[in-house]
């Protein structure tokens, strides 16, 4: 690589966390907290435009993360056991990385949707205005493999290429001066797939769960792609990364479903205006008369 092309390169970050007197607060952490707060504030605004009330939503976001920091953390220890550290502590220490998004969307979603039964509100309504919030968090949070120097592509001289510490790289690559910046890929690819999909909901008439549809196929294509670049340590099956695989399974699972949901609807069903998500129950579960702001 000549040295233009190093002025070009993403720099190896500089710091990964920031000391506040005794404590330590990692970049990694702060980047899932950005993620969780965008979210949030963009699920609000897509469940009050269905006529729902902010709380529940705040409500499903607390126990959903918790949730989901669970999940995700138990897929990466059963799926990546060799990789932890030889502390006691090592299946729990987050703050090294290490959190599954198969695990953390799975055991989020259970949440959330159990706190919706509780409050009496659709699930599938609410999957459908989270599902673009939790795919721009997803990419917020990948800003944190960035901070903690993991989970980057094989070498490149691209103008673009990603500095890595020589004791973060993987010892075949111990000479490689750049790497492509997977993290990077990730973020853009969430950004405009969330995009893409808040344009359809608003252009199209999807009903739920297909807003989620979308974005599960979405991230489930990009991973696809992002699998075949990364050279972080992981289980194979037939040559390919266990995630490929189950990023092709989900993929062509989501759109199954949207197909089969979208066709298993009859025409006057379609005409129909779909209920409003989220409006006060009262006791017994029936729907209140509508009324007050929306």
């Amino acid at each position: 690589m000549n040295a233009a092309g190093l002025v070009a390169t993403i720099p190896a970050p500089s710091i990964r966390d920031i000391e506040l007197g005794p404590f330590e607060i990692r970049l990694y952490a702060l980047c899932l907290l950005a993620g969780v707060a965008v979210a949030s504030w963009l699920t609000v605004r897509r469940w009050a435009a269905r006529g729902g009330a902010p709380d529940v939503v705040l409500e499903v976001t607390l126990w959903s993360v918790l949730a989901g920091l669970v999940g995700g953390r138990l897929y990466h220890v059963v799926t990546s056991w060799d990789q932890l550290g030889d502390e006691w502590y090592a299946p729990f220490a987050i703050w090294e990385g290490g959190l599954g998004i198969w695990g953390g969307v799975l055991f989020g979603v259970l949440a959330g949707a159990l706190v919706c039964r509780l409050r009496g509100v659709s699930v599938l309504e609410m999957m459908d205005a989270a599902a673009p919030g939790i795919l721009i968090a997803q990419g917020i949070g990948r800003l944190g493999n960035y901070f903690n120097q993991e989970l980057f592509g094989g070498p490149t001289d691209r103008p673009w290429g990603l500095e890595v510490d020589r004791s973060r790289r993987p010892d075949e690559y111990i000479d490689a001066l750049t790497f492509h910046p997977t993290f990077l890929y990730e973020m853009l690819w969430n950004f405009g797939g969330a995009a893409l999909i808040i344009w359809a909901g608003h252009r199209f008439r999807i009903r739920p769960p297909g807003v989620f549809c979308l974005y599960v196929a979405v991230y489930s294509l990009g991973r696809i792609f992002w699998e075949q670049l990364r050279v972080d340590p992981s289980r194979e099956l037939l040559g390919q990364r266990l995630n490929f695989y189950v990023a092709l399974a989900l993929l062509l699972g989501a759109i199954a479903v949207f197909v089969w949901d979208r066709r298993r609807r009859g025409p006057e069903e379609e005409r129909r205006p779909p209920p409003r998500a989220g409006v006060p129950r009262a006791p017994g579960g029936r729907a209140r008369p509508a009324g007050g702001r929306r």
